[in-house]
């Protein structure tokens, strides 16, 4: 047991029961209950049962065990973990089992890892249907049959793509695609030995075709079939009907998607096909530098072969049987990448880089081959340091349920943007001086993304989740955030919970670049501005409907000499965002009576206007 877990259990008990955190009484006994919360976090991602502790009405009280009860109780504990009709495994050793005396109240604390993809689901009794929990927030919750036997499958030592489908062969494969890949892995190896073989025999070598040792079936994997196979042979009903891969592009907030990829008939939506025709789209929204290796240009950045690796691990660690299909989105200030399944590691191991557990063995090989996905476990490292060389933002990882799903998205936003933190200062004021590097990174994050965590602060911060933990509760004491709640999976809003409405409160027009001299320009003026820029708005932001033409006029009025984003306008306005810059801005742009602040890029989300003098 962690030697600071005298430390823990006091934090913990101040914020209350959490994902990683059950308290319960056993006054009167070994509380029944507690098999439930051990199923689920040992299927989640592992916690803390400490009995001894009361909790009612979101108050905790440490009412603490009789040394004697404590000494029963863990006694109890080891008679049943190794007991098959309590529960399916013993995932603990003697170091995971601690009685702890709290300077009075004497406590059991049972630390439970989270079970591996093999030995998971961790259930009840001998039947894992219907006796199989998971954690979500503060509860246990039975995952039902479905889910169980998803978890099952990923516990088989038998990757899924290795399954042999009966009754396909060749016939079910798109010739072109095959084709392709021989191509690519001959211009990348144009030795390679595997280049001579016929088509079964090259299947048979990285993983498309295979022959049972014992027995005499043989065919075509479920992996050969997803990289290579015509869209009707892969939706079959034998294969995998659920199949599908979704590329869409949003690019302009007027239209649905500015561009899209999916199965619609005109190719054959295998995964080779797929990433091709996909990939080019991607790359083309990230810089690309102009830069000269020898007499050769270089196109591609470290980012781009984050990105590459984030999206191949879409394909390969996606579990095809599961709900929703493939979905890459990419918005002009991020990427998304989601797909169907579970994470096979933990969240600790993730962040940690290193571990390689990959859902579609076959799939991971034939991509590798042809230089494109890692397979010594440095992928997420990749994924990282492309990003962070850059200077944006980290990686977001999220993990969902029922559906099970997993979401990375990848924004292209700075850490801290100069804009951020030109509206922090003019919001908190010269408090902002005395903000740590994380504080002040926790209200960037708040203002970017509109909430931040606990959870999320860990991949931006090194700094330790309980310190994490204290420090969100300082800036809630201090009037800078506010929680959702008192519990660890808090969300946190910047003051007041009207992140917006304060962040964007311009008492201030300097930091926006616009020339505010006319106006004193130094700090005694600023509430002037304020309220300058408020009276001008009032003949929109008073009335529920305003002429189009009045409410152009009062946007260049307010834009005259400034520049202002739109979610300053809408503030301002009191109107919804984007009808503000669908109705009005963007019309305003096209006929020159505003201009932007970053032409050459137009679909910047910091994206700000200023009025020219052609109005009237």
């Amino acid at each position: 047991m962690p030697v600071d877990l005298f430390d823990r259990i006091l934090e913990a008990a101040r914020v209350g029961e959490t994902t990683d955190w059950e308290f319960k009484s056993a006054k009167g006994g070994f509380p029944g209950s507690f098999w439930e919360t051990y199923s689920a976090m040992a299927n989640s991602e592992g916690g803390v049962i400490i009995l001894g502790v009361r909790e009612k009405d979101g108050e905790v009280h440490l009412d603490g065990l009789s040394p004697e009860q404590a000494a029963q109780h863990q006694k109890y504990f080891w008679d049943n973990v190794h007991n098959r009709n309590t529960v399916s495994t013993n995932l603990l050793s003697s170091q995971d089992v601690s009685i702890v005396c709290l300077d009075g109240p004497v406590l059991l604390a049972i630390q439970v890892p989270r079970a591996t993809r093999t030995q998971r689901p961790v259930y009840l009794g001998h039947n894992p249907l219907g006796h199989t929990y998971r954690r979500h927030h503060e509860g246990d919750y039975r995952l039902d049959d479905a889910e169980v036997r998803r978890m099952l499958a990923d516990a088989d030592l038998i990757p899924p793509d290795h399954r042999i489908f009966k009754g396909f062969d060749l016939k079910d494969l798109d010739p072109a695609s095959l084709a392709q890949y021989r191509q690519r892995l001959a211009s990348l190896k144009s030795d390679h030995p595997w280049l001579t073989l016929p088509d079964i025999e090259l299947l048979v070598k990285i993983g498309g075709w295979r022959r049972e040792r014992t027995g005499t079936s043989q065919g075509l994997t479920l992996a050969g079939l997803l990289m290579f196979g015509t869209e009707e042979a892969i939706r079959d009903t034998d294969a995998v009907p659920g199949y599908f891969v979704d590329y869409r592009e949003k690019l302009d907030p007027l239209l649905r998607w500015t561009d899209r990829v999916c199965p619609d008939g005109t190719w054959e939506a295998n995964l080779f096909q797929f990433y091709h025709r996909v990939w080019p789209k991607l790359a083309a929204g990230l810089p690309t530098p102009f830069r000269l290796e020898g007499a050769e240009r270089r196109d591609e950045t470290a980012a781009h072969e984050a990105l590459r690796e984030a999206f191949i691990n879409a394909l390969i660690h996606a579990d095809f049987l599961g709900v929703g299909g493939i979905v890459i989105e990419r918005y002009p200030d991020r990427f998304v990448l989601e797909n169907p399944g579970t994470l096979l590691i933990s969240f600790e191991q993730y962040h940690r880089g290193g571990v390689s557990e990959c859902r579609n063995r076959s799939l991971q090989k034939m991509f590798s081959l042809i230089g494109r996905g890692e397979q010594a476990g440095s992928g997420v490292d990749k994924i990282r340091n492309g990003w962070r060389l850059n200077r944006w933002r980290a990686p977001k990882l999220e993990c969902h349920d029922r559906p099970n799903r997993v979401e990375l998205v990848l924004p292209m936003v700075s850490l801290i943007p100069e804009e951020t933190l030109a509206h922090l200062r003019v919001m908190i004021g010269v408090t902002i001086d005395s903000l740590s590097p994380s504080e002040l990174q926790a209200l960037a994050t708040a203002a970017l993304e509109n909430l931040v965590s606990n959870i999320r602060l860990q991949e931006l911060l090194p700094d330790h989740p309980v310190e994490i933990s204290r420090m969100l509760t300082r800036l809630c004491e201090r009037g800078l955030l506010v929680s959702d709640s008192r519990r660890r999976w808090a969300t946190y809003s910047l003051g007041a919970g009207e992140k917006a409405a304060a962040l964007f409160d311009l008492t201030d027009s300097s930091h926006l670049g616009g020339d505010s001299s006319h106006l004193g320009g130094d700090s005694s003026h600023l509430h002037d501005v304020s309220a300058l820029l408020k009276k001008l708005a009032e003949p929109v932001s008073n009335k529920g409907k305003a002429p189009v033409a009045h409410v152009r006029e009062v946007i260049c009025c307010l834009c005259a000499g400034r520049y202002l984003t739109a979610e300053e306008l809408s503030h301002l306005l009191n109107r919804n965002q984007n009808n503000i810059r669908n109705r009005y801005l963007t019309p305003m742009v096209s006929e020159g009576l505003l201009a932007l602040r970053y032409p050459d890029s137009v679909n910047r989300p910091d994206q700000a206007y200023t009025a020219t003098s052609k109005l009237g």
